[in-house]
């Protein structure tokens, strides 16, 4: 069977809604270009982050703590966005950690709504909305669907892969489209981000580096929970009261009792009497 496949370009706006104050007036463009086809799609499953520069690294450290109470309120939220979330990603063969796009684009908030008209947890002008398959008109706003809108931006996350093989180009050019990107990729003479960084509209640099810091804290608070969980399950009696300690010793010396009662109550052999 022959594969189809047809590729749309359309000029869009896309804020990133978590810090809406941040935004200036002057919006950089995104063109975007859809690739439907029905050949598998299957990156790596974990997204290889290259090594932070030490300006980087000193960001992601600094973005952490001081947006560390809006982290957590995000966090408290997002077991039930995220599952909806990576079961698209799963189902397109995607890196689990690019839920955390959704964070940074919109703290999951499918309300959430820029200064320039991007709506929805993914943050989706209604022209790029049109090209990726939803419905947007004055009944039916499909950017608002969390379902939909994964499926819409995990579309174009797949694409953009297609055309840039790195996944932090990936989110730059998510931010800024993908023109600044090969842009920045010619003047460095490198496809590594942080060599080409300086090249790129301040706001996909930053960007991507509020993705690496948001992913970071977030795995490294999963990791935690599951280590507080291991600890609970392994030695459940640190928590213990005076009370409960006592009563369980008791338990234990009524059973240990019981047993060596039972063990003097049974007939000896032939050999011992």
């Amino acid at each position: 069977m022959p594969v189809c496949f047809y590729s749309i370009a359309l000029i869009v706006v896309t804020p990133t809604a978590a810090n809406p104050e941040r935004h200036s007036n002057n919006v950089e463009s995104k063109t975007v270009h859809v690739k439907r086809d029905s050949r598998a799609y299957s990156p790596k499953n974990k997204i290889a982050f290259s090594q932070p520069d030490k300006k980087g690294l000193k960001f992601v450290n600094s973005y952490i703590r001081n947006n560390d109470d809006n982290l957590t309120d995000v966090r408290e939220r997002s077991e039930a966005p995220f599952t909806v979330i990576d079961s698209v990603l799963t189902r397109y063969h995607l890196p689990l950690e690019l839920k955390y796009l959704a964070v940074i684009e919109s703290e999951l908030k499918t309300t959430a709504v820029s200064r320039v008209g991007a709506k929805g947890t993914w943050q989706l002008m209604r022209g790029t909305a049109h090209v990726l398959g939803l419905k947007v008109n004055k009944q039916t706003d499909e950017r608002k669907d969390l379902a939909k809108s994964t499926k819409a931006a995990a579309l174009y996350l797949r694409d953009l892969h297609h055309q840039f093989k790195d996944w932090l180009l990936v989110l730059a050019a998510y931010n800024g489209g993908p023109l600044p990107v090969i842009r920045a990729i010619h003047k460095a003479h490198s496809r590594d981000f942080w060599a080409l960084q300086k090249y790129l509209p301040a706001e996909s640099r930053m960007h991507v580096k509020k993705f690496i810091a948001t992913a970071m804290y977030f795995e490294r608070e999963e990791a935690k929970e599951k280590v507080s969980q291991e600890v609970a399950v392994v030695t459940p009696e640190v928590t213990e009261t005076v009370d409960q300690k006592f009563n369980r010793l008791m338990r234990q010396s009524a059973n240990s009792l019981q047993v060596s009662n039972g063990l003097l109550e049974q007939p000896r052999s032939a050999d011992e009497k």
